[in-house]
């Protein structure tokens, strides 16, 4: 079994800085791997305007608690850029921890 956590990031974003979001996206892509992420995907949502989702994978449950403080943070150099992108700031960022159970599923057959 993996131990790996699998991380969700939700949050909507300001139609009129969601150029300036791409821009701090690219940024945030480039130094997510310095916190030991993995797997790093961004998705915005098919239905709903300026909705956006990053899902990746963190090898323990402290690196999760330290990315969550760090991308919800103002005071952050590179994760602190997306304040002023999402509607209601980083403190509206939601992010959450799950762990895989398809294992389980597996050895149920």
């Amino acid at each position: 079994m993996d131990d790996k956590l699998q991380i969700f990031m939700e949050y909507k974003v300001k139609p009129e800085k969601e150029s300036l979001y791409r821009e701090v996206m690219a940024e945030i892509a480039a130094v997510l791997p310095t916190y030991e992420v993995s797997n790093f995907q961004w998705f915005s949502a098919f239905d709903q305007d300026g909705l956006f989702v990053e899902m990746f994978e963190v090898p323990t449950p402290s690196h999760y608690h330290t990315l969550k403080k760090w991308r919800t943070s103002k005071s952050h150099q590179v994760f602190s850029k997306l304040d002023e992108c999402v509607k209601g700031g980083t403190e509206k960022i939601h992010c959450w921890a799950f762990q895989a159970k398809t294992d389980e599923l597996d050895s149920r057959r």
